[in-house]
C-alpha cells in the first residue's frame, strides 16, 4: 500500500488553494447568476386579459427577449381586480428572475394612489426597465353623432348621463383619464368597468357602450377599419401613429393622460440579474423592428435603467394621487 505524507508547508499551500477555489465558486454569486441567467423558461405575467395593449407589448418584448436568451418567455395572463391579481402573484413569487411582471400605470401608479387596501406596493418589486409610453385615445362607437371634440363635449352637456364609457377596470389609468376629462369639461358619462381591454373593446364595438379612453395599441386597429371613430389622443402632442387625430388639449388646454408599461420583478432580485434583464430589455426595445411595431400601435419605445424607472414610477404615482384627490374617487 502506498502512503502519502505532507509537510506543514505543503498543507498550508493546499489550504490556500482550497480557499482560492472556494472564493472562485462562492465569492461572485452575482456574476455567476448573471452569466447563467436564464437557464430555463421565464414567465412574464400580464395582469390583464389577452388582446389589450399590455398583452400585445408583452408578447412582442417577450418574443425578442426569448430569442436573445435562448429560452422561451411564456406569457401568463392573470387578469382581475384592475391588475391586482397578477401583480400580487408576482410580488409573492421567488426573487430569482424567472417570474416577471409587465407593470403598467394602472397597476403601479394609479392603483397605489386610489386603493389604500392594495395588497402590494412598489416596495414589493424590483424595478427593471421602462419599456414604452403611449397616450390614450378617446374613441366612440359610430352611432355617436359627434365628429370632433367640440361636438362631443356639446353632446355630453346637452344629454348628461346618456352615454356610457367603458374602462379596463375601476381605478385604472383609462378610468381616471375619463374622470379627469369629465372634470375638465364639466360633463357627465356613466362608467361601465370591464376586466381588461379585450372585454371593454368587445362591448364598445357592439355599441352597448359608446365611449372609451383606451390605449392606442388596443383601439387604433379598429379605428383604421372604420369600426370606431377616434376623436382625440390624450397626450399633449399628436401621436406619430395617428398624426391626423387631434389632441384633447387642442380643445381643452393642458389636458394630458398618458400611460406606460415596464418590467418589474419581485423585490430582492440579485442586482446582477436585474442589470442583465434591464440591459437586454433596453436593447430589445430599441431594435428597429420593435420600435416600428410599437410606433404602429401608437407607443414609443423607451428603455432605461432600474434607478430611472423607480424614480419615474414614484413621480407618476404622485401625479395620479393628485388626480384622485381632485376627482374624489375611492376604491371600495
Amino acid at each position: 500500500m502506498t502512503t502519502f505524507t505532507t509537510t506543514p508547508s505543503r498543507r498550508r499551500h493546499l489550504a490556500a488553494l482550497a480557499a482560492a477555489g472556494a472564493t472562485l465558486l462562492l465569492g461572485t454569486p452575482g456574476a455567476l447568476a448573471q452569466e447563467r441567467f436564464p437557464a430555463r423558461p421565464v414567465t412574464l405575467v400580464v395582469p390583464f386579459a389577452a388582446g389589450g395593449a399590455t398583452d400585445v407589448i408583452a408578447r412582442l418584448i417577450g418574443q425578442k427577449l426569448g430569442e436573445r436568451w435562448g429560452q422561451p418567455v411564456v406569457i401568463d395572463n392573470r387578469a382581475g381586480a384592475t391588475g391586482a391579481i397578477g401583480s400580487t402573484f408576482v410580488a409573492r413569487a421567488p426573487a430569482d428572475g424567472y417570474t416577471l411582471l409587465m407593470a403598467t400605470a394602472s397597476t403601479h401608479s394609479v392603483a397605489p394612489a386610489v386603493n389604500p387596501k392594495l395588497p402590494y406596493g412598489m416596495k414589493d418589486f424590483s424595478p427593471v426597465s421602462l419599456v414604452a409610453t403611449f397616450p390614450n385615445m378617446l374613441v366612440v362607437h359610430p352611432s355617436v353623432p359627434a365628429r370632433n371634440m367640440a361636438e362631443f363635449i356639446a353632446l355630453l352637456k346637452a344629454e348628461p348621463d346618456r352615454y356610457n364609457y367603458a374602462s379596463t377596470g375601476a381605478g385604472g389609468s383609462v378610468h381616471l383619464a375619463a374622470e379627469l376629462f369629465k372634470i375638465a369639461t364639466r360633463t357627465q358619462m356613466v362608467h361601465v368597468p370591464f376586466k381588461g381591454s379585450g372585454a371593454a373593446l368587445s362591448e364598445l364595438l357592439s355599441g352597448r357602450v359608446q365611449v372609451a379612453f383606451d390605449n392606442i395599441p388596443a383601439v387604433w386597429p379598429q379605428v383604421r377599419q372604420g369600426k370606431l371613430r377616434a376623436l382625440a389622443v390624450t397626450g399633449l402632442e399628436r401621436s406619430p401613429a395617428a398624426p391626423d387625430v387631434p389632441t384633447v388639449a387642442d380643445t381643452v388646454p393642458g389636458f394630458e393622460a398618458t400611460t406606460w408599461v415596464g418590467l418589474v420583478a419581485p423585490a430582492g432580485l440579485p442586482p446582477a440579474i436585474v442589470a442583465k434583464i434591464a440591459a437586454d430589455t433596453r436593447e430589445v426595445a430599441q431594435l428597429p423592428e420593435v420600435r416600428r411595431m410599437l410606433l404602429d400601435q401608437g407607443a414609443s419605445a423607451v428603455g432605461g435603467n432600474p434607478e430611472q424607472f423607480g424614480r419615474f414610477v414614484a413621480e407618476d404615482t404622485d401625479k395620479w394621487r393628485k388626480v384622485v384627490q381632485a376627482t374624489g374617487f375611492v376604491m371600495e
